[in-house]
């Protein structure tokens, strides 16, 4: 009787214990559901901006150049020859003597030439003589004319004698004319041969420096036989075979720049194009008058020179800093900054001119480029230009 008396307490305890394990206190579970909902609405912290440098895209003039190695040549050099024959009575000059514009070069035996030119002035004389002889025998018979036609109207007027002395007149006429014409022929040939006793002296026919002798005295040269090489060394031109390619970049009247093997960088303008061209280099010759004004260097001829030639003709061109350019697979990006974001554009470049790059589309002219801080960047990143 007892035990069924007291079961159903010792069940409802242990009933009571299992369940006080299960159930959760209503204080903990109010903490959990803060402690979420602050994680929830907690806020990110802000991404940084990038610092970046910037450069501006630019419209400027094509002017890149390539060089061309060319050479210094004398617009005066050659052989000074002799212009009449002879022998050859002393040369006055040596090899590396500067000359001035006629100087003494070189002096030929005048005896001969000196005697010639006395036998042609008495012929000279002579036939003047005789001119005054025939002009007197003129004279006379202008007079016999004139005495017969003031006859006609008197009784002793003759017919006869008056055609005798108009035929007289026409001969004595004739003859002046003759001896004047002999007369200037002897002239002529005097003339002839003082120039040829001038020429005897053989002059400097420019300034310039003595290079070769090719005649020593008594050496017998012909006409058109050397005596002497020269060069002007201050007449000096640029020759350079340029690319036919480049060639259209040129224009005479055109100022480039040139540099000797020493560095020393002076300028030129383009005096001619030659219309010629080699056909195994594909190259025509451009001749250039450079500017030596403000040195005292000495130039020689065939000295070589490094010319400055552009590439192309001139034009403008949109161009970027070459460190704008990045490259994302097989694309060339360019970052401009707008309202300090930065936006990827893809580019089509062209030629490189120094430190820059051509654009041929996809930028316009003055957008701000990002040139520095640019290798990691994505589109629509946060920068601030630095």
């Amino acid at each position: 009787m007892m035990y069924t008396k007291f079961f159903p307490i010792t069940v409802v305890l242990v009933s009571a214990v299992a369940l006080s394990g299960l159930v959760v206190p209503a204080n903990a579970q109010s903490t959990s559901s803060a402690k979420a909902a602050t994680k929830a609405t907690e806020k990110k912290p802000a991404v940084k901006a990038s610092l970046v440098g910037v450069d501006p895209v630019r419209l400027e003039p094509l002017s890149q150049t390539v060089p061309i190695i060319g050479r210094l040549v004398a617009r005066q050099a050659g052989q000074v020859a002799a212009q009449v024959a002879g022998a050859v009575a002393s040369v006055k000059v040596e090899v590396g003597d500067r000359m001035e514009k006629g100087q003494v070069i070189a002096v030929l035996d005048v005896d001969a030439l000196t005697a010639e030119l006395g036998v042609v002035d008495g012929e000279l004389s002579q036939a003047q003589a005789q001119l005054n002889f025939d002009k007197s025998d003129l004279r006379l018979a202008e007079f016999g004319l004139r005495r017969q036609r003031d006859l006609k109207k008197s009784g002793a007027f003759s017919k006869a004698k008056y055609e005798d002395w108009e035929q007289k007149v026409a001969r004595a006429n004739a003859s002046v004319v003759k001896r004047e014409a002999e007369v200037s022929t002897k002239e002529a040939s005097k003339r002839m041969k003082e120039i040829d006793l001038a020429k005897a002296i053989i002059r400097a026919p420019y300034d310039g420096v003595v290079t070769q002798r090719m005649a020593e005295a008594g050496s017998y040269v012909r006409v058109g036989d050397p005596v002497v090489y020269m060069i002007s060394d201050r007449t000096l031109e640029i020759e350079a075979d340029v690319p036919s390619l480049r060639v259209a970049g040129m224009k005479p009247g055109m100022e480039i720049s040139f540099a000797l093997d020493n560095g020393q960088s002076f300028v030129a303008l383009v005096r001619a194009i030659l219309p010629t061209e080699n056909p195994l280099t594909r190259t025509r010759t451009v001749r250039f008058e450079p500017d030596f004004s403000g040195t005292s260097e000495r130039f020689a001829d065939a000295q070589s020179v490094t010319v400055l030639v552009p590439v192309g003709v001139q034009r403008n061109i949109i161009s970027v800093h070459k460190d704008a350019i990045v490259k994302r697979g097989s694309k060339d990006l360019v970052f401009v900054v707008a309202d300090n974001k930065a936006e990827p554009r893809t580019v089509k470049l062209g030629e490189a001119t120094g430190g820059r790059i051509e654009v041929l589309s996809g930028l316009k002219q003055g957008e701000p480029v990002v040139v520095r801080g640019n290798e990691r960047l994505q589109d629509g990143a946060s920068v601030k230009i630095n």
